[in-house]
């Protein structure tokens, strides 16, 4: 065979193996994007699972009944009602809803060392809370039994009102540190929330809009007039900049 021959028959297996193996490539190349997407699908089901959950839904704000108490200390030299307890129970007795009309609750100690103090006391509560707008029929008066026959116990009046409220804050079930998640964590929110609630003076407002009040027409009309009699000035119509 001559030489020109053996280079011809050489070249041609050099095409034939470098065709198969671009034949070969083909179905490694298929896997490799295979592999490829699968790897994206794992990264974004990552990113969707880390989005941090909505604080509002950890500690959602609801409106329940609540019973709001307060208790008064009573001197056992004490001789009725005094005029700090009168202004702090004012001050308590702004938050009941005379439309709703709960009941009102005096109740005194009994067996404690301010027991004759606390009776008189309450006598002058009952009729504060009357003088108030709060209704008669409404206030009851009641007692409990003193811990320690040696010691003041205040007096304790209370009410049952509806009120816009959340869960207690200061939930902390797991180290910050020690989680590599990339969410809140189980007290993020809390405050935010509970003082929007506080806020809130009539937790029905969380329901829906209230019904708009009537207009007054002579107040509009008076208004409009006003408005009408001053006009636009040259000025302003004259100037199309406005300078700062």
């Amino acid at each position: 065979m001559s030489q020109s021959a053996s280079k011809a028959m050489a070249v041609a297996a050099t095409v034939r193996s470098g065709a198969r193996i671009r034949r070969s490539a083909i179905p490694i190349l298929a896997i490799a994007i295979a592999a490829s997407l699968a790897g994206c699908a794992k990264r974004d089901s990552i990113t969707v699972g880390a989005i941090p959950d909505d604080y509002r839904t950890t500690h959602p704000i609801v409106i329940a009944e609540k019973n709001q108490k307060i208790d008064l200390p009573v001197g056992a030299g004490d001789r009725g009602m005094t005029g700090s307890q009168r202004d702090t129970l004012l001050g308590f007795l702004d938050g009941y809803d005379k439309s709703a009309a709960p009941a009102l609750t005096i109740a005194t100690p009994i067996g404690s060392a301010n027991e004759v103090a606390a009776t008189a006391a309450a006598r002058d509560f009952a009729r504060l809370a009357i003088a108030s707008g709060i209704k008669r029929n409404r206030i009851v008066v009641t007692s409990y039994q003193s811990v320690s026959p040696e010691a003041s116990a205040p007096i304790r009046v209370s009410y049952i009102s509806v009120r816009a409220q959340t869960d207690k804050c200061g939930r902390w079930p797991e180290d910050l540190f020690e989680s590599s998640e990339n969410k809140h964590y189980a007290d993020y929110g809390c405050s935010s929330q509970n003082n929007l609630a506080a806020q809130l003076a009539n937790p029905a407002d969380l329901l829906g809009p209230r019904k708009s009040t009537d207009i007054d027409a002579e107040n509009r009309g008076a208004v409009i007039d006003v408005y009408r009699g001053r006009g636009i000035s040259d000025e302003f119509l004259g100037n199309s900049e406005v300078t700062y």
